[in-house]
């Protein structure tokens, strides 16, 4: 389990953290979301204790970070990249990692085996792309077998193939009882991974909820094309709905789709079109973190 509780952070001018309550939960991804300055990075470093709350409360398996027994097989963090030296090999960059993870040469060979960089093993990481020394700061997260994921932005550099080998390597932790927290910036993405968002803006949360949830709570829109647009937009707004368009189609919220047929049956307007448009996620996380 992560936690925050009333989680701060101020500085002189600002508070880039302001009074942060969220939870993580075991066998979901959690999606971290927040534009740049939001005060998503500089909560995941108090989560890990690499920063000092001003006031407030960052809990994982319900302690600090700096009170864990054994830290690195209880969590496993991307922050950044260029985590190792551009002189060592990747493999033995995780060697390294692996001793003070207390883990073994076996779990440093399956795991460059599992990230897809076995053929790089032996070459300097100073060489590899973007995307590989991403596989390469997932790798030494794992090390330790940790129950935990606290992940900032790790698709970054990857390719689509990459990006669905991520997908399911945090599913299966999930699934497998592990907890993860994500921060994206490719919402879509995102989208078909996690099971709950915490959307945050100028440090505070906008909306912790499961993603089935989101769409629902925003409300769904109702595309509707007739014969007689003006009829149906006053049957429309005598139901209750609100209603707007673009000159092609009428846009409708506060009807489902069987209400609005309904209607426009009893006011005798034939229709060409009634669909149902949900706000994606992408949608409903620039109107909250914009507000």
């Amino acid at each position: 389990m992560i936690e925050t509780i009333d989680l701060t952070k101020a500085y002189r001018k600002v508070r880039a953290v302001d009074g942060l309550s969220f939870t993580a939960a075991p066998g979901r991804v959690t999606g971290f979301l927040g534009l740049n300055g939001s005060g998503k990075t500089t909560t995941l470093r108090m989560l890990l204790g690499l920063t000092r709350p001003t006031s407030g409360t960052a809990l994982i398996n319900g302690r600090p970070f700096t009170e864990l027994r054994d830290p690195l097989r209880e969590v496993g963090a991307v922050l950044e990249q260029g985590i190792s030296h551009p002189g060592q090999s990747g493999r033995a960059h995780l060697a390294g990692q692996a001793m003070l993870a207390g883990a073994g040469r076996a779990r440093v060979d399956a795991l460059l085996e599992m990230v897809g960089l076995a053929g790089a093993a032996h070459h300097r990481t100073g060489d590899y792309s973007l995307g590989m020394r991403q596989r390469l700061a997932v790798a030494t997260a794992l090390l330790g077998e940790p129950r935990v994921l606290i992940l900032d932005e790790p698709a970054n550099g990857l390719d689509p193939e990459g990006i669905a080998w991520l997908r399911r390597l945090l599913r299966d932790h999930a699934n497998a009882g592990g907890t993860v927290l994500i921060s994206s910036h490719l919402l879509a993405e995102l989208a078909q991974l996690v099971d709950d968002v915490v959307i945050i803006a100028k440090g505070q949360v906008r909306r912790a909820t499961p993603l089935a949830e989101l769409s629902g709570s925003d409300g769904v829109r109702l595309r509707v094309r007739g014969r007689d647009p003006v009829r149906l937009w006053h049957a429309f707004e005598a139901a209750g709905a609100t209603v707007g368009g673009d000159g092609q189609a009428l846009e409708v919220a506060g009807l489902s789709a069987e209400q609005a047929g309904e209607i426009a049956f009893g006011v005798g307007v034939p229709l060409y079109e009634l669909s149902t448009d949900a706000p994606s996620l992408e949608q409903i996380f620039l109107e909250l973190a914009a507000a």
